[in-house]
Formats: C-alpha cells, sequence, structure tokens
C-alpha cells in the first residue's frame, strides 16, 4: 500500500501576478548559462542510443524512476521514449519498475540522468538537422515549488521554457495543483500555443499520481491542442 501524501500548501491565490511579465521578459532574452558537461555526455549517449532512428520519439521529462515512461513506451510500441530526470537516486530505481511493469524486454525505451535545463536547449538544436521528430513531450507531476517566491523555479516561468517549446508544442502535464496547469497554460498562450484542462482518469502512471489519487486527490491534466482543435 502507497503511504497517503499532503494536499499542495502555498500562500499564492490563483495564477502569479507576475507570471505575463516574467515569460516575456525570457522570451526576449537569450539564456546564456552555459550548459554542464555532464548533460552534455547524457545528450551525446541519448544520441548514441537512438542510433540510425528516423521515426518519432517522446520525452518524458521530470520521470522519476520511469514508470511513466516504460508506460509511454508500451502505448506507444513505434515511438522511442527518452526518460530524463536530474536525480540518480530516483533513476535508481527504474529496473525494479521495469521488472514490475515489462515482463517482455521492451526496447524503445531508456532513461537518462541530465539537467532538463540544458537538455532542451541541445535537443532543440540538434532537431534543426536531426532525422528523427519529438512527437511529444510529457511533464508528469514536476515539482510544482508551490510558494509564491518560487515562481521562476515552475518551468513555465523559467528561462528554458522557450527551449522546451523548441523541441515539440506537442505537451502534456499532469500535477495535483490546478494553479500549476493554469500558470503552464497562461504561458503556452503567450506563445499562441492552445491546450485544454481536464481532470486525469484512469490507471495512474506515476507512484506519485497513485499516492494523490489514494490520499483522495484531485489530479489534472493539460494537453496542447493542434490547430483548429475545439477546446
Amino acid at each position: 500500500m502507497e503511504s497517503s501524501s499532503r494536499e499542495i500548501t502555498t500562500n499564492q491565490q490563483g495564477v502569479h501576478e507576475d507570471l505575463a511579465d516574467i515569460v516575456n521578459k525570457y522570451r526576449r532574452s537569450e539564456f546564456k548559462k552555459p550548459i554542464a558537461q555532464h548533460t552534455k555526455q547524457t545528450f551525446d549517449s541519448v544520441i548514441d542510443w537512438l542510433g540510425s532512428w528516423q521515426g518519432d520519439v517522446i520525452i518524458d521529462a521530470c520521470c522519476g524512476v520511469g514508470e511513466s515512461s516504460i508506460v509511454l513506451a508500451q502505448q506507444n510500441p513505434n515511438t522511442k521514449v527518452i526518460g530524463i530526470d536530474k536525480s540518480a537516486v530516483r533513476l535508481d530505481k527504474y529496473a525494479h519498475y521495469k521488472r514490475q511493469k515489462d515482463g517482455d524486454i521492451n526496447n524503445n525505451v531508456s532513461v537518462f540522468q541530465a539537467d532538463l535545463n540544458d537538455f532542451w536547449r541541445l535537443l532543440a538544436e540538434h532537431l534543426k538537422t536531426a532525422k528523427w521528430t519529438v512527437s511529444k513531450q510529457c511533464l508528469f507531476y514536476p515539482n510544482p515549488y508551490p510558494k509564491k517566491a518560487q515562481v521562476q523555479k515552475r518551468w513555465h516561468a523559467s528561462p528554458a521554457f522557450i527551449a522546451l517549446l523548441g523541441c515539440s508544442t506537442n505537451i502534456e502535464v499532469r500535477s495535483n495543483w490546478l494553479t500549476y496547469l493554469h500558470e503552464f497554460q497562461q504561458a503556452l498562450s503567450i506563445y499562441g500555443v492552445n491546450s485544454k484542462i481536464d481532470q486525469v482518469s484512469g490507471v495512474a502512471i506515476t507512484p506519485f499520481e497513485r499516492k494523490y489519487t489514494e490520499s483522495g486527490q484531485s489530479c489534472w491534466q493539460l494537453h496542447t491542442l493542434a490547430d483548429g482543435e475545439e477546446r
């Protein structure tokens, strides 16, 4: 049985009042932070793993233990799935979840340790000449940093957001903090990307989602919309 999980507590009421200004500031500026060598090495390992692949790729960002990466790979057998997380401790549990959920060896998924701030920039640049395409990006239960003063630690209010969108605008985000998704939706709209938000239903795909639902919390998902698709 999974342990219970506390609900999000925050001193912020609704969407952060400075969000639009923050997003626009980063939209007009260049992210000049040097890319860490360890993430560059990881990115090279990702390219080596993909090899001669010329099809679709799904990025499972903030993949944690990689359970969601395995689920995505099972749901999309003709697609390569790449899980990325900065925590070696969480990624060390990937083999356990793979044994549990993947009785047959599934060669279309792998997980890697990297800083997504740097990984997204490397990926966006590489995609300009790559023979494969990122068909979707997933961010399932990233750290919401719910304190009002932490807004710029959230992906949609970070300088990495423009690189994230440069990799693919087909995005799914899940969270148990609805405000996080409302903020993500507003940030997307500044870039002209439409989206909708619904309540999550069905079988849990991450340990976090499982704990939240077993604790009686609602979980929410944001999907970006293709041009002409109705909300």
